[in-house]
């Protein structure tokens, strides 16, 4: 069974910087590619950022391209989320995902495995 846990998350003032971590567990880690998304109040989950199972490839939606970073250290099993700039808008839940498969989706239905996320809070 896999397992995510994941980490980091808190409170930030605008402009500000987070790391979140996302460490794997229960099966062989690059057999996954790895997403992360977001959930605020009201509103359906969105797609952040997402990496191959090398770390080779990576996607970002326009809304974070430029502020955030996804990175993988497949040594530790672990994909990283590197948020920079931040605003309040970047207020939600954040959940870390795996994937069976070399390649990454951006659609929430296509991850087979949550984590139980983590709460970044971005004041003005």
């Amino acid at each position: 069974q896999v397992q995510l846990v994941e980490s980091g998350g808190g409170l930030v003032q605008a402009g500000g910087s987070l790391r979140l971590a996302c460490v794997v567990s229960g099966r062989t880690f690059t057999d996954y590619a790895m997403g992360w998304f977001r959930q605020a109040p009201g509103k359906e989950r969105e797609f952040v950022a997402a990496i191959s199972w090398s770390g080779g490839s990576t996607y970002y939606p326009d809304s974070v391209k430029g502020r955030f970073t996804i990175s993988r250290d497949n040594a530790k099993n672990t994909v990283y989320l590197q948020m920079n700039s931040l605003r309040p808008e970047d207020t939600a839940v954040y959940y870390c995902a795996a994937r069976r498969g070399r390649s990454f989706y951006i659609n929430p239905l296509s991850y087979d495995h949550w984590g139980q996320g983590t709460q970044v809070t971005v004041s003005s």
